[in-house]
């Protein structure tokens, strides 16, 4: 009686990992995504590592998380693996007030994003 399962938006060659509530604007993450994209999933993680962006940590957390994905759900090989997407997205933006003079108010924005990380397996490691 319950829901018809739907069918995998993924290839057979490819596994995914989603980031939900990361504390930080969608731009920002971006420009830690687009440093990623196109990569080995080896030298995405090493470039991660040594970033100096502090949100660079929660996306090498995410992008080693398609990495087991890809391994134990899928049974593909680590080393042929590439990144083929990472894309951010906007979650929800806390609102906050800040007391200014005259009476006034300050907004204070607290946005929060989404990533996914596709990592697909190539013939050759590229």
């Amino acid at each position: 009686m319950g829901k018809k399962s739907k069918p995998s938006r993924l290839a057979d060659n490819e596994a995914r990992a989603f980031g939900k509530m990361i504390r930080v604007s969608p731009q920002k993450l971006n420009l830690v995504a687009q440093s990623i994209r196109g990569k080995r999933c080896e030298e995405a993680l090493h470039v991660l590592a040594f970033s100096h962006r502090r949100i660079a940590k929660d996306v090498k957390r995410v992008l080693e998380s398609a990495i087991a994905n890809a391994e134990n759900n899928q049974q593909l090989d680590v080393d042929k693996l590439i990144v083929a997407e990472a894309t951010a997205g906007r979650q929800m933006v806390m609102k906050r007030w800040r007391p200014r003079a005259r009476g006034r108010m300050g907004r204070i924005f607290k946005p929060f994003s989404n990533l996914t990380i596709i990592v697909r397996e190539t013939e050759e490691a590229a």
